[in-house]
């Protein structure tokens, strides 16, 4: 196999970039679950293929991708020892802020991105692009760039249950049996009370990424094999929870348990050439559609710089606060309170993704 620029364990790691002089047309972005590694969840452990570099750069050779890995903490211990405050926002908020910083660096901030994640890093990128999606004040508009520029969202196992709270709770309860340790979870009722919690954050990242959902390409992976759990074989994250139907998305399922549908020995591996067609198409597709975003999104931005410059402009006697415009990205649902960043303390999501049953 081969080399591996060393990748770091948080933050975005560049592992793949076309030859000197060419320019990347797409980022791709690589993002793990709960209890993840940025290399590790995605490198198959029979044959050492990390398939983001060793298989995905051939398949993608006309379109000089650029590939990057992200990695957070996401340990099962920071669940029970209280120890790390990071919570699925900040995690959101430090993707979202990384990746622009990146890309703008490198002065690419309207290159398309396509994000592949697996379990519940799908939330983690869900969140960050509500977050990103938020963010009109001209202060931090340069973060904004991550919502305009994604074209493409590949989900492995990604649970993206709709209201039921219950179900939430068990579902969690499931990932954390699979991966904790039996006293972890017996000795531990601030763990269960924290799940109850959790789940209600987790709905409320759907229920918002439901309003911005048909402006991406989505395709919904589910496992079809079962994970030794305690002893009883399930399934982590069934397909009702991992590909439900919605109307313009893709599904389909990996011959792979929880664990293992994001990892591939080789390119003939069950799941790898569905996975790497998407990536392919979404490649080829995203260039004319996110230049086109662009066009629109400057074109509201010099709107809303002029309307505020006449308010203050003209502001006078009626108007002594100076309104501020509205947002004409927010859609008028009647929503629009509930698009605000949850306040920091509100969640209390730790990591829990099934990478190796704990021993």
């Amino acid at each position: 196999m081969t080399h591996h620029p060393s990748v770091k364990p948080f933050g975005l790691t560049q592992v793949y970039a076309p030859p000197r002089g060419e320019i990347p047309t797409v980022d791709i972005v690589f993002v793990h679950g709960l209890n993840g590694h940025p290399e590790n969840s995605w490198t198959s452990k029979t044959s050492g293929c990390f398939w983001p570099v060793d298989l995905l750069p051939d398949v993608l050779a006309q379109l000089r991708p650029r590939i990057l890995t992200y990695g957070y903490n996401a340990n099962v211990a920071a669940f029970t020892d209280g120890a790390s405050r990071d919570s699925i926002v900040s995690h959101a908020e430090t993707l979202a802020s990384n990746l622009a910083a990146n890309r703008n660096l490198r002065s690419c901030s309207d290159r398309p991105i396509i994000f592949v994640c697996h379990s519940l890093g799908g939330l983690v990128v869900k969140r960050a692009l509500i977050y990103s999606r938020n963010l009109s004040n001209e202060k931090t508009e340069h973060l904004r760039s991550v919502y305009v520029s994604t074209f493409g969202i590949l989900f492995l196992g990604t649970p993206h249950n709709g209201s039921d709270i219950a179900k939430w709770g068990l579902l969690l309860h499931k990932i954390c049996t699979a991966v904790l340790p039996k006293k972890v979870m017996e000795g531990s009722p601030q763990l269960i009370k924290a799940l109850q919690t959790n789940n209600e954050t987790l709905q409320h990242i759907n229920s918002l990424f439901a309003d911005i959902m048909s402006r991406f390409h989505i395709y919904l992976f589910h496992e079809t094999r079962s994970m030794d759990v305690r002893g009883t074989r399930e399934i982590i994250v069934d397909e009702a929870s991992a590909a439900p139907y919605f109307e313009g998305v893709e599904r389909g399922g990996i011959e792979a348990d929880h664990s293992h549908m994001c990892k591939f020995d080789d390119e003939n591996s069950s799941g790898y050439e569905v996975v790497a067609e998407a990536i392919l198409r979404y490649s080829r597709q995203a260039p004319s559609v996110i230049a086109d975003r662009w066009i629109e999104e400057r074109k509201t931005r010099t709107l809303e710089k002029k309307a505020k410059a006449r308010e203050i402009y003209d502001g006078g006697a009626e108007d002594p606060v100076g309104q501020s415009m509205p947002n004409l990205n927010t859609p008028a649902t009647g929503r629009e309170t509930h698009l605000l960043p949850a306040p920091k303390d509100t969640v209390t999501l730790k990591d829990y993704e099934i990478e190796e049953p704990a021993v």
